[in-house]
């Protein structure tokens, strides 16, 4: 299972900056008005070779004050269970607020791993100040500048020693397939029409999947784990603790998976919420099968599911190599061609090409259209090969790897694409010194 580390505390304290610089990216939101973070809350961090998840609980805030610290309370509650190290942010300038003293009060009865982070500590006068914090019974404490990055290398080295150590699940050759997706888009239904029994809830009401439900699939000549899991849901509608639950479940549930089936509602279209669920499948770089259930409630004409289809690829570009199947969960149409089509992204995403077949086909191509020179220096790739990894990762050996540009890069991609069928399946294209 992936390991996860939630980043908790009050607001304005620099958790999305911190976030930001663990992730090494600009995602959340960062603004000097307390309460901001609003949606890019989940990423992914390096550190000595230890690869680990970040989730910013910022983003789950509830703005009105009555329902505020009680909220935030709750998703304390539930970063403690949920995730495998918590990461207490408080701040040097105001020191000890009643609020920090309430988490820490929480963190020091039920969490196993919490590291505080004493943020704004941009200089080393303030170093003393930050020991200030022990006060509050919690035994690992760093001083760090997450504007700066000052301390936050000791605090790192500290945190991937006390991530568990990653233990792998029984069958680890079954492929796991992910039913993804908002709540109410019918994937409870979809689960149960294909496996011919209510092994789960149905209900019309969002949010009744509270956890990941795992069903072994071995029929009609296939056998898999099919994984249901909680609704994601927007982030202004996560105003219960339940659902910050539900959306911590489904994040690992992507996350140690090989095929996502990602299901959207064809009577609401491809929503905000439906593009942040695809992203994080591409972003974790996992195999996707696109669903568009209730396609029975749309009235139709000769074209309605090609324009359907053509909008919805141009809203996930440049990424738009996937299967999309137009189904109806309650009359079971097309239900089993999903299944289908996540086996076939499975396999595509297992695809292995022997280097000489690589070379054949690709460099005749990039001897005809070479990478755009740079500043008057010619980029000369050498030879191409396929690296082991768990997703399709091709290496171009060149002389200057640094000037080859984004265009270029979705340029072999697509020849790649067109010649060997890696439909459904996210791909990397590096370009390395030979």
């Amino acid at each position: 299972m992936g390991n996860i580390v939630a980043i908790v505390g009050r607001p304005n304290v620099g958790k999305s900056t911190l976030f930001n610089r663990l992730t090494e990216s600009r995602q959340a939101i960062v603004d000097e008005a307390s309460g901001v973070t609003r949606d890019r809350i989940y990423g992914k961090a390096e550190w000595n070779g230890v690869r680990f998840s970040v989730v910013d609980t910022g983003g789950y805030a509830v703005n009105s004050e009555d329902h505020f610290e009680e909220a935030i309370r709750d998703q304390v509650l539930i970063a403690i269970e949920e995730a495998d190290v918590i990461l207490f942010v408080v701040d040097v300038i105001t020191g000890i607020t009643d609020y920090d003293q309430a988490v820490s009060e929480i963190l020091r009865r039920k969490a196993k791993n919490v590291i505080i982070a004493v943020n704004k500590v941009d200089n080393h006068q303030q170093i003393p100040e930050a020991s200030y914090f022990y006060s509050m019974g919690l035994k690992d404490l760093f001083p760090v500048s997450a504007i700066n990055g000052a301390g936050t290398g000791d605090m790192l080295d500290h945190l991937v020693k006390t991530l568990p150590q990653q233990t792998y699940e029984e069958d680890p050759e079954i492929p796991r397939f992910t039913v993804v997706g908002r709540p109410n888009a019918g994937k409870s239904s979809l689960i149960n029409a294909l496996i011919g029994e209510k092994r789960n809830i149905v209900t019309p009401l969002s949010g009744t999947t509270r956890d990941s439900i795992f069903t072994r699939y071995n029929k009609y000549g296939h056998d898999f784990l099919l994984v249901d899991t909680a609704g994601i849901r927007k982030k202004a509608r996560v105003h219960e603790d339940l659902e910050f639950y539900s959306v911590m479940r489904a994040i690992r549930a992507i996350e140690n998976s090989d095929v996502c089936v990602l299901m959207i509602d064809a009577t609401r279209g491809f929503e905000g919420q439906d593009h942040k669920i695809f992203s994080l499948i591409e972003r974790n770089r996992k195999g996707v099968v696109v669903l568009v259930n209730k396609w029975d409630l749309i009235e139709k004409e000769s074209n309605t599911a090609k324009n359907f289809a053509e909008t919805l690829r141009a809203q996930t570009a440049p990424y738009t190599d996937y299967p999309i199947i137009f189904t109806s969960a309650t009359e079971k149409t097309r239900i089993f061609k999903s299944l289908e089509e996540a086996v076939k992204v499975y396999e595509n995403k297992s695809r292995k090409i022997g280097t000489s077949k690589l070379n054949d086909f690709l460099l005749p191509i990039i001897e005809n259209y070479p990478p755009p020179a740079n500043k008057g220096k010619y980029i000369k790739i050498k030879y191409i090969t396929q690296l082991p990894s768990g997703v399709p990762t091709f290496a171009f050996f060149c002389n200057l790897p640094q000037y080859v540009k984004e265009p270029y890069r979705r340029f072999v991609e697509n020849k790649l694409r067109k010649n060997w069928d890696f439909t459904g399946v996210p791909m990397n294209i590096l370009f390395k010194k030979k």
